[in-house]
């Protein structure tokens, strides 16, 4: 039942390591929430799941590393789906919340020595008379695009329109460009440029631990007002830059308040995709990356900082497949303490021109949840709406995560207001 076997790409290495070194749960398991109609539409769903399955590698595909020198993907030539049935006690409360609760990645993990890594359990919600099906899908398979192409695939075939999918790409082929096409000379040249003279962890709130559960983890969600994100694109496009790195910047000023620090690392979430090639943005498979950014809250004027933080995110892209073990070793920073804390994840929302619609015919399935975790203490995921921003915070208690958002949205509007009326003033100066 093998069909191939090759390493693993930069990042899934490091989630590897850290599921290895949980002893209960997994903050890489991507947990989402379906209602159907009845039984026969989540069995239906199932198998259009399956027929996904059949056509991507990735999505067949375990792990070995026991044993062997360094872990690799095993890809089966065929990996059935599992499905199981639960039953819930009606008197303890929803079964919605029961379900989350019970395969809840705080405490449910999925063995990596058996494809697929996604697993699926059911339960019929008699006080309701519809059916609820939980999903948790493994990040070592599949991102944040992935996930939304699995459910866009299934949808199709539901749908009858099977013939409308393009060929299935293999996921070997980006594992190799990410392996051979790497240049570890250049990756360490580079990194060392960086963060050499970097010698204690960007550790916002004094929050160090990286290797949590996330069973701590509190969540906030709220929107930048549309008039501050109009503001966003205008100064961008005025400036040259993306309006990912306008929100970098303000990210870093954020981390420079809550550190006390000038000098500022933190890891941002690189989509992995930008260098595959026309087709790499409809491949399934797991391609981000993180790697450490740094960006120094210091007296040049905020528009060469916001230059500084465009040109220094141009030229992490050119290593946006470098392993963040080795990003890290070139730091001043001794192990095991952490290089950084806090995590950014800028990522493109907006429903791509060329995507298909893939809405279900007959709205038969309806998405209640979905959660996505990282063993990072503080992460604030930023999507871009296509016109507005959307931010959403975790953090670690007794953080507030509303507040996070809140110093995000006061750093915004500070440097978007010395873009345009004070455009020299010192970086530092922006509270």
């Amino acid at each position: 039942n093998v069909q191939d076997i090759y390493p693993l790409a930069p990042l899934q290495e490091g989630i590897l390591f850290h599921h290895l070194m949980e002893q209960e749960g997994d903050p890489y398991l991507l947990p989402s929430l379906y209602a159907f109609p009845d039984r026969a539409s989540v069995l239906r769903f199932a198998e259009t799941l399956q027929q996904v399955i059949l056509r991507h590698d990735i999505l067949r595909t375990s792990l070995a590393w026991q044993g062997l020198a360094q872990p690799v993907q095993i890809v089966h030539r065929h990996a059935g789906l599992p499905l199981e049935w639960v039953e819930l006690d009606a008197s303890l409360g929803d079964p919605g919340e029961q379900l989350q609760d019970r395969f809840n990645p705080r405490h449910y993990r999925i063995g990596l020595d058996s494809a697929p890594l996604l697993r699926c359990h059911a339960v019929e919600d008699r006080s309701s008379g519809r059916c609820l099906l939980h999903l948790n899908a493994h990040h070592l398979t599949v991102d944040h695009t992935a996930l939304g192409l699995l459910v866009e695939e299934a949808a199709l075939i539901e749908q009858g329109r099977a013939a409308e999918l393009p060929p299935a790409i293999p996921f070997r082929n980006f594992v190799a460009q990410a392996r051979l096409g790497s240049q570890p000379e250049e990756q360490e040249a580079f990194f060392r440029k960086m963060l050499a003279d970097i010698d204690a962890p960007t550790a916002p709130f004094d929050l160090l631990n990286v290797q949590g559960d996330g069973s701590d983890i509190r969540e906030h969600t709220q929107a930048l007002p549309q008039a501050l994100a109009q503001q966003i694109r205008q100064l961008a496009r005025s400036h040259g830059v993306s309006a990912a790195s306008l929100l970098h910047l303000a990210w870093a000023l954020v981390l420079a308040r809550a550190t006390g620090r000038s000098d500022i690392v933190f890891g941002t979430v690189l989509l992995g995709r930008l260098q595959g090639g026309e087709q790499a943005g409809r491949v399934m498979g797991m391609f981000i990356n993180t790697l450490p950014l740094r960006l120094d809250v210091d007296s040049k004027p905020v528009t060469h900082s916001l230059k500084d933080a465009h040109t220094r995110l141009a030229q992490l892209l050119q290593h946006e497949h470098a392993p963040l073990a080795l990003a890290q070793r070139c730091s001043g920073v001794q192990a095991p303490a952490p290089l950084f804390t806090s995590l950014l994840n800028y990522r493109h929302s907006a429903p791509a021109a060329h995507a298909v619609d893939a809405t279900p015919a007959d709205d038969d399935i309806q998405v209640l949840a979905a959660h996505e975790r990282t063993n990072y203490p503080l992460t604030l995921a930023i999507d871009d709406l296509g016109e507005g921003f959307q931010l959403t915070a975790q953090v670690a208690q007794p953080i507030d995560p509303q507040r996070i958002c809140q110093f995000m949205q006061a750093a915004v509007e500070q440097l978007v207001a010395a873009l345009q009326q004070q455009p020299n003033q010192p970086l530092a100066q922006l509270d």
